[in-house]
């Protein structure tokens, strides 16, 4: 851990050379794509893999030099074989356990006790794009095979109904070595995933450890949580010198407050989505083109990859602005991280820091209530800050403001009212109203989403609401869990006899957030 002086270091020459440090770390860790280059567009472009994230996860049998000279000789072969190839100098370390098969005498309790097992990894030294982490952690599971960033929170939630605080302290201690590593929390611990974060659940995470082993906690992950809050305040002293008052993930308002954006420092392809970037971009223009893939690399930063809540056409990716957006939850979230950067001061006796993030936080709530509350809708709107004016999309964005405690009385009433007329449906919360074929939208819901607004609803009193959607999404879980004897990452709340659909990918099983948040809902019956 970081020495505790370090946590009232507040030098901006220190600063710069921290970040300058860890830039020049990250810049040196290439991804898979930047690695092989041809190679791997000849792969991807040629679909060797119906799933592109495949290629870009498996490991090199051989040096990187023998493999690019091996194919730049062979490439041209009438008779050669781009899959044979790859096969035989390359291997997947997806450390899957023995196909899984679901005891069906289990109760769901132990059902999923048992799958944090099937989902544990161990992955102490670099594989290909998988960077080592020193403790053990649950992944998703299916093609996610690593510790992603805000689904961790969720499968905590799991392991803490089943008391396994000690994966929950190692999955914590991971995150704590990306930020000191890296300067913040990466989607999770591959190589391609170095330029982008995920909505900010870090310091969820350790009031969660707080709640166990006490405000101790606090003071332990004191630096990290300020290295984080640095890196998603970054580039505010630039601000004047952009044409929208925005840089990198910080935007400034009319009022001159400093809110924040989703964003990724890159403007090229993802290289686990490659080819469904490049058909989306298509034969844009290269000015249009590296706007585009910024917006859908911050869309995947949001964890909404992808959703109507991104486009100016709610049926047309290739109009996302997600970049162009200053997002309620993130906003919700950093507020969250900045009373506890205040609430860790306030416990050292530093009245002067904790001060200092009290205000900072208290702007934020004011901004977003001022820039982000809709009236006449009765709901919270993300901002498009191009334009000055509120995106008009009603997505479920809007609990977290109840979640945060930003929200008023009065905003909450109205919230609660439209959630149950228009959100709620047979199987639970749908993420929005509008059904577009992307997976973060109608008929979709998420098990994420519903912890969100369950534990929103109740900060106001809204029990009863809470209760009715626990039930519903429980019950949707269940249905599911006796039929197909599977626990799956999204559900068709409209028609629960219906999969979860939509997006670049299939249904995955598993799944870590899903067990999570199912776990803890049940365990609240005890």
């Amino acid at each position: 851990m970081l020495n505790e002086k370090s946590i009232f270091i507040d030098k901006d020459k220190i600063k710069s050379v921290l970040f300058s440090s860890v830039g020049q770390l990250i810049k040196s860790i290439k991804g898979p794509d930047e690695i092989f280059g041809d190679l791997y567009f000849d792969v991807q472009q040629n679909h060797v893999y119906k799933d592109g994230k495949l290629f870009a996860d498996l490991v090199p049998r051989h040096r990187v030099k023998q493999i690019q000279q091996e194919y730049a000789l062979l490439k041209d072969d009438p008779k050669f074989d781009l899959h044979d190839f790859i096969s035989r100098h390359f291997y997947n370390n997806n450390l899957q356990k023995s196909i899984y098969k679901t005891n069906l005498n289990m109760t769901p309790r132990q059902h999923i006790d048992e799958l944090w097992g099937v989902l544990e990894r161990k992955q102490r030294r670099n594989q290909g794009s998988l960077i080592a982490l020193p403790y053990a952690y649950v992944v998703p599971g299916g093609r996610f095979s690593e510790q992603f960033y805000w689904d961790s929170y969720f499968i905590m939630l799991g392991l803490v109904a089943d008391n396994h605080w000690d994966k929950v302290e190692g999955m914590i201690k991971n995150v704590a070595y990306m930020i000191r590593k890296f300067g913040f929390v990466p989607t999770a611990n591959r190589t391609y995933f170095l330029s982008r974060s995920q909505p900010p659940f870090f310091s969820q995470m350790v009031k969660l450890l707080a709640s166990h082993k006490g405000n101790k906690v606090l003071l332990e992950y004191l630096p990290y949580m300020v290295m984080e809050y640095n890196f998603w305040m970054k580039g505010r002293n630039k601000l004047s010198k952009s044409e929208y008052k925005a840089n990198a993930r910080v935007v400034e308002m009319p009022n001159g407050t400093m809110l924040n954006r989703y964003y990724d420092k890159q403007s090229t392809p993802r290289a686990e989505s490659l080819n469904e970037d490049l058909k989306t971009v298509g034969d844009a223009p290269d000015y249009q083109s590296d706007r585009m893939y910024l917006h859908l690399r911050a869309g995947a930063e949001s964890g909404w990859d992808f959703s109507s809540r991104w486009f100016d056409d709610v049926q047309d990716i290739k109009t996302i602005r997600t970049a162009d957006i200053v997002p309620i939850d993130l906003n919700c979230l950093l507020y969250q991280l900045e009373i506890t950067i205040a609430e860790a001061y306030d416990y050292i006796k530093q009245p002067i820091f904790a001060r200092k993030f009290k205000l900072l936080a208290n702007s934020r709530a004011k901004a977003l209530n001022d820039y982000c509350w809709d009236e006449s809708t009765g709901f919270f709107n993300d901002y498009y800050f191009h334009d000055g004016q509120q995106t008009g999309r009603l997505t479920l964005a809007s609990v977290f403001p109840l979640y945060s405690k930003i929200a008023t009385d009065h905003q909450a009433n109205l919230i609660a009212m439209r959630l149950e007329r228009d959100f709620l449906r047979q199987g639970g919360l749908v993420t929005t109203l509008v059904e577009t074929g992307q997976q973060w939208d109608s008929p979709n819901g998420w098990a994420p989403l519903q912890w969100i607004a369950i534990e929103g609803l109740r900060n106001y009193g809204y029990n009863e609401l809470a209760n009715e959607i626990k039930r519903r999404w429980i019950k949707t879980n269940l249905d599911n869990l006796n039929e197909k004897h599977k626990l799956v990452e999204k559900y068709n709340v409209i028609n629960p006899i219906q999969p979860g659909s939509g997006g670049e990918y299939p249904l995955q099983d598993g799944f870590g957030w899903t067990n999570g948040v199912l776990a803890a809902l049940l365990n609240q019956d005890k």
